[in-house]
């Protein structure tokens, strides 16, 4: 048998392409769950592309959004192989799609399922709220609440996350689209999060709703683009986390009225390395109660309130994108205290959620996991 030999010019350039795909390869190929004495991690589905909100129904069914535009059906920890029918288009460019699904807290008695997504529009794309119920896996009653206006040509920070409170209020995340300087003013819905009746509404009691020239839906201002936004039963209070530029990530208490800075002041620079602004805090700014430098690219969060948990309990953890674990955030009141990394390098972290049976679950990309967090005790 013979052999084809290569000149050493070649074979270098072979080794050099083997080394090249092994290590372009090795960050989509599953890594063993870290060992953590407290819980183990059930994997429980492999191959989402880009995921992003995920919610319970009664009927057990569980309910995940696919940026590009599906939503994928699970039941019993497992993939139907199903998918919801009669979606709305969505914006599925840059860093817009499908976004966060939530189920309203009064579900079992009026059916209806809200989504997050960014909207094609005439001159670009927009942050969108839309509710809808279910028949079988079939959308009906889709009804759209929410736009964020003025339209803007923008692929990026469209925010996305919906949470309600005890009175059923609905409060949603507008990215500000790049438009930094309209950030402060109150005659647009970029940088902001918004509060609404859960039919779309605005409340009489708004902090802005008798202000000339404001939005009347604009609950608080100055953010960049929040992707986390959970609420506390337990205190009465919403929490955000929040995109900063190169640096300055932030976990914000979100509280009627207030201004949260953007981009007025940062903990972080610009991507290229030069001054954003010289003010990390200033008069009438609320700071936030956490920030990372550098950026861990905070997404989806949530509180533990699970008895399956105790040591955890009140605890805000948080998806980390860019440094890939979920950060469990400590707290003592609206004080922070501490902070521990989980699942280190198992994905870029989109979004953490308990479920109405108290088990934390984690979804990622890159691989694209949904991961199961079991107690050990």
């Amino acid at each position: 048998m013979k052999f084809k030999t290569y000149s050493p010019s070649i074979t270098a350039l072979i080794l050099i392409a083997i080394l090249y795909i092994s290590c372009t390869t090795s960050t989509s190929e599953l890594q063993d769950p870290p060992a953590d004495p407290r819980f183990t991690v059930q994997t429980l589905y492999e191959s989402f592309s880009n995921p992003w909100g995920m919610a319970w129904l009664p009927d057990g069914r569980m309910l995940v959004t696919e940026r590009a535009g599906d939503i994928l059906v699970f039941k019993d920890d497992k993939y139907t192989g199903e998918k919801l029918t009669g979606m709305p288009k969505v914006f599925a460019q840059g860093q817009g799609g499908l976004l966060d699904i939530q189920v309203h807290p009064n579900y079992k008695d009026n059916k209806w399922i809200y989504i997050a997504y960014s909207k094609p529009v005439e001159g670009g794309a927009t942050t969108a709220i839309a509710r809808f119920k279910l028949n079988g896996n079939q959308v009906t009653d889709l009804t759209e609440l929410f736009t964020a206006k003025p339209y803007l040509p923008a692929s990026h920070h469209f925010g996305s996350r919906i949470v309600f409170d005890k009175d059923n209020y609905m409060f949603i995340v507008a990215g500000e689209r790049g438009t930094q300087p309209k950030v402060q003013e109150l005659n647009n819905d970029h940088g902001k999060i918004h509060r609404l009746h859960d039919d779309g509404r605005v409340p009489t009691d708004n902090p802005f709703v008798n202000q000339k020239d404001a939005n009347p839906s604009i609950w608080s201002y100055g953010h960049r683009n929040p992707q986390g936004m959970v609420y506390d039963a337990a205190t009465n209070r919403i929490w955000a986390a929040e995109h900063g530029p190169k640096g300055g990530d932030e976990l914000n208490l979100i509280e009627k009225g207030k201004n949260y800075g953007w981009p007025k002041t940062s903990y972080g620079i610009n991507y290229d390395g030069t001054i954003l602004t010289k003010d990390k805090e200033l008069p009438g700014v609320e700071n936030p109660t956490r920030y990372w430098v550098p950026s861990i690219g905070p997404c989806g969060i949530t509180i533990v309130t699970s008895k399956r948990y105790p040591e955890w309990k009140g605890n805000i953890l948080v998806g980390a994108l860019a440094f890939r674990h979920v950060a469990r955030v400590q707290l003592d009141g609206k004080k922070f205290v501490a902070e521990e990394k989980l699942l280190q390098d198992m994905g870029r972290v989109r979004h953490v959620a308990e479920s109405p049976d108290g088990y934390i679950y984690v979804i990622t990309e890159g691989p694209g996991l949904m991961l199961k967090l079991v107690p050990t005790k």
